[in-house]
């Protein structure tokens, strides 16, 4: 059986809509952290100090790199073509609001919300899918949420929304394992076109 078309879509911003030079290596590097793991887990226990420097080494490169953003495969036809349908959309980044409103103006999209990390509990945590669905008229049932790591799907797969992963490969069987099978992967944004 098909479910029924999302009334609200939930993207991520980094890598699911902007495709931008966003260096995690090189943020890690510069505050001090240990390569490979998640920036915001490692700064979870630090200083207000030391806290506030490694936020200010953040936005810096976060700024940088979505004023050089161009936008990923299909990203303008699928969210042309929810706007023509009144879908509401919701952002749900682990960046800031500044740089989602740029992003927003540099491409002439609008968003009907956008939950940052300034926001509340970030991903994977469930409660800024859960914020976007309230503040986009959907219950979490009835929306989609599309990103590029496991983060998002594990912040849609909690809050019990259909998730899809947007990334050219496929996924491995040990990122299976950890992640979780999400509802669907595409290689496009296209590909979600006839979800509509």
């Amino acid at each position: 059986m098909t479910p029924p078309a999302p009334r609200a879509v939930i993207f991520d911003l980094d890598g699911t809509l902007a495709e931008s030079a966003l260096d995690f290596d090189a943020i890690r590097a510069e505050i001090g952290l240990a390569p490979g793991l998640p920036i915001l887990e490692q700064l979870a226990d630090v200083t207000p100090v030391e806290r506030a420097r490694a936020e200010a080494i953040m936005r810096r490169h976060e700024r940088t790199a979505i004023a050089g953003a161009t936008l990923t495969d299909g990203c303008a036809d699928l969210l042309g073509h929810l706007a023509a349908r009144e879908i509401p959309i919701g952002i749900l980044t682990r960046n800031v609001r500044e740089v989602v409103e740029s992003f927003a103006r540099a491409f002439a999209f609008r968003f009907a919300a956008i939950y940052t990390r300034e926001d509340g509990p970030h991903k994977p945590a469930p409660d800024g899918v859960l914020a976007l669905c309230e503040k986009l008229g959907a219950r979490p049932a009835e929306t989609l949420t599309v990103g590029d790591y496991k983060f998002d799907i594990e912040a849609g797969r909690r809050a019990g929304c259909r998730t899809v992963l947007f990334r050219r490969q496929p996924m491995t069987a040990a990122e299976r394992l950890e992640w979780g099978s999400p509802d669907l992967v595409v290689a496009s944004l296209r590909e979600l076109l006839p979800l509509f």
